[in-house]
């Protein structure tokens, strides 16, 4: 096999969970154009619509499905109903999330249990609901969208940083428990990506000046720049592809520099 056939998804299946809209959204595309067949779902009928639409803008032919993530019963009919409708599934990005950011001391232990459901406990429910049919195929990829709070902590993210750093041990688990089965298990931790919701954050000020989060961020990355969803696709396409097959419980930090950068001295 030649190299570049290497990172080839032909005749795929890739899940990607919370796909209608920004780096879920990416990296089924880029997975598409690999030659994956792309199914994506959400929590709810409007968002499927749209991200129905948003692949037929680009020409991909992506099943949508409504369906909870943290609801056990409801993935592992989902999974079910992909098997039967479009094929097993080869490739899973656990992509879905939700952040919250409030101050440890006044959040609520329902807000933290919210946060940790969906980002940690749903890459739990997809994965388990997949693993087996992966073992009866001969192997599969699982991407967890990890972060840089699986490394690091900050204010107002106390649930989020719990979640990715225990969404990372999961990564390193289901590589250590499944790997003799072929199937490898990693992560990508993006940095601060260029989204609709952080667009807010780097619009200019009215002297022209740099939003101070904005600032911060640029100052904090050696690449100078915020992130673009498009850096992520290619680190997840190795990861689905079988160029990665010796690769298993690696966290791949998609952040232009930010985790190995003490930052500038003070002037």
């Amino acid at each position: 096999m030649g190299i570049l056939n290497s990172f080839s998804l032909e005749g795929k299946v890739a899940l990607v969970t919370g796909a209608s809209y920004g780096i879920g959204f990416a990296i089924a595309c880029g997975m598409h154009d690999a030659g994956a067949k792309i199914v994506f779902n959400d929590i709810n009928q409007e968002l499927v619509d749209k991200g129905i639409a948003a692949y037929k803008e680009k020409g991909i032919d992506a099943k949508g499905y409504v369906c909870d993530v943290t609801d056990e019963d409801a993935v592992n009919a989902l999974v079910k109903k992909i098997s039967e409708e479009v094929g097993d599934i080869n490739i899973l990005v656990n992509n879905a999330g939700i952040i919250k950011r409030i101050p440890m001391c006044e959040m609520t232990a329902a807000q933290f249990r919210q946060v940790v459901d969906v980002d940690l406990n749903a890459p739990f429910i997809v994965s388990k609901a997949v693993i087996p049919t992966m073992i009866k195929n001969g192997g599969g990829k699982i991407i967890n969208i990890c972060s840089m709070m699986s490394e690091l902590g900050r204010e107002t993210v106390s649930a989020y940083a719990a979640a990715k750093g225990g969404l990372k041990m999961l990564t390193r688990n289901i590589a250590s428990e499944y790997g003799e089965f072929n199937i490898q298990c990693n992560g990508i931790g993006p940095g601060y990506i260029e989204t609709p919701q952080t667009a807010p954050l780097r619009e200019r000020q009215a002297d022209g000046s740099r939003h101070p989060f904005d600032a911060f961020i640029i100052a904090k990355t050696p690449a100078a720049r915020w992130g673009k969803t498009d850096d992520l696709v290619g680190p997840a396409v190795f990861l689905a592809s079988e160029a990665s097959n010796f690769v298993n419980g690696h966290v791949l930090y998609v952040d232009g520099g930010i985790l190995a950068y003490i930052g500038k001295q003070p002037q």
